[in-house]
């Protein structure tokens, strides 16, 4: 029984397809994550209007390049790991004041740039996180009046 499967010749591992993620994809996943980071400082998240608690995320992604197997030895199969491209992040978020600004910007930072790492296999060359408006104490109260 020969199909036409025994009469191609076989494709090497490297070369059978290719994984993309889109940016829309990318920019989810850092949006959950943020969330999740923010999530942690209880004494910001309360003070945010409803809503207004979801970091609004610019992505763009650069595909990695294509890496040639010349040079590979035919009877190494070992697996290589091999990063999808890069992601240029720019997360803008809204947090209560007053507030640790800076751990918060950290925490958003690092987990977005540790999960998709992992969950996507994308490097993450450029991220910023940009605080676009804070929520103070006073501003929550509207029966009293306006302190100059």
């Amino acid at each position: 029984m020969t199909g036409e499967a025994d009469r191609r010749p076989a494709v090497p591992r490297d070369e059978r397809g290719a994984l993309t993620v889109a940016d829309r994809v990318v920019a989810k996943i850092a949006t959950r994550v943020a969330c999740e980071a923010l999530s942690g400082f209880t004494e910001s998240a309360g003070r945010v209007p409803p809503g207004r608690r979801t970091p609004r995320v610019n992505t763009s992604v650069r595909r990695a390049p294509r890496r040639s197997t010349a040079g590979r030895d035919a009877g190494s199969a070992a697996p290589r790991q091999t990063a999808l491209g890069e992601a240029r992040l720019r997360i803008a978020v809204e947090l209560g004041y007053p507030s640790d600004i800076g751990a918060q910007c950290a925490a958003v930072r690092r987990a977005v740039t540790e999960r998709l790492r992992t969950w996507v296999g994308m490097d993450v060359s450029d991220l910023v996180v940009s605080v676009e408006r804070l929520h103070p104490v006073q501003g929550r109260n509207t029966d009293q009046e306006r302190v100059r």
